[in-house]
């Protein structure tokens, strides 16, 4: 186990991660950043999520770093309107996506500016709205936005068997164009082949001066395999899919039971989880 290195920055991924079931930041959690942050290590969040909804967890935490949002889409500073990293999805290639999902019958996040486009409300982008904090549009006919690059477009589809065969569809069409990744296993995302969370996380890493190995990174989902490969030490939690496990240096507990905490305590702060 690799317990005496040198560790400066530290990427944490929110939903299934940071966040508790309920979406929000454990006390103990909370602790254990302001403690490692306090020994001058850095923290900066790493999520699917638009910047307006991770913003607000930043500032929970006192965070001012560059913040990796839209997997990598969009790196920008939690206190200012500076942008450090950012990569659209070309509007032709947009559209070739949305065609394919609305031959299937699936709803599609189209993101803008903050912004959730759809083509119309219903109760569930309503949902998709109050739990991850974001404004959405109904604007009718998403080729009404045939001209505009979106940082990233979302399908979402409860079937997972259903999804992973649309997956495998939309890897063999658009694998060789786009970044394709699963954020839950009902979210099927798609966004430029440079806006994942490995590029963004190297983005940060490179402005603050930092190598690969002086990074931990923290997640639970196929959308943070390549920021768990990039990063010198990766911690999984203890609620990811097995599958996604076999890329840790280390697993920690839930997210229900403090997972990051735990690590953070393990590595950073020297002491045994619960001591």
């Amino acid at each position: 186990m690799k317990r005496n290195f040198n560790i400066k920055l530290i990427a944490v991924d929110l939903d299934g991660t940071l966040l508790d079931n309920d979406g929000k930041i454990s006390p103990r959690v909370k602790d254990a950043v302001a403690k490692v942050r306090e020994k001058g290590v850095e923290v900066t969040l790493a999520t699917g999520r638009t910047f307006l909804s991770a913003k607000p967890f930043a500032a929970e935490l006192g965070i001012n770093l560059p913040l990796i949002t839209y997997m990598g889409a969009l790196v920008r500073y939690s206190d200012s309107d500076r942008v450090l990293y950012e990569r659209c999805v070309p509007s032709d290639l947009a559209q070739e996506v949305i065609k394919v999902a609305e031959e299937r019958g699936y709803p599609i996040n189209f993101y803008l500016d903050d912004c959730v486009l759809v083509k119309e409300l219903t109760p569930e982008n309503v949902e998709y709205s109050r739990k991850y904090n974001v404004v959405v549009k109904e604007v009718g006919d998403l080729s009404k936005v045939s001209h505009i690059s979106p940082i990233k477009l979302l399908i979402i589809n409860e079937d997972e068997e259903e999804m992973n065969e649309f997956e495998r569809k939309c890897r063999e069409t658009f694998g060789k164009y786009l970044h394709i990744t699963k954020s839950m296993p009902e979210f099927l995302e798609f966004s430029h082949p440079e806006a994942t969370k490995e590029k963004g996380l190297e983005a940060v890493a490179e402005h603050l001066g930092l190598k690969r190995e002086e990074i931990m990174a923290i997640g639970d989902s196929n959308n943070d395999l390549e920021m768990l490969q990039y990063a010198g030490f990766s911690v999984v939690m203890g609620n990811a899919r097995e599958e996604i496990k076999k890329y840790a240096d280390y697993v920690t507990t839930s997210n229900e039971d403090d997972g990051v905490a735990e690590a953070l305590e393990k590595f950073i702060l020297g002491r045994e989880a619960g001591i």
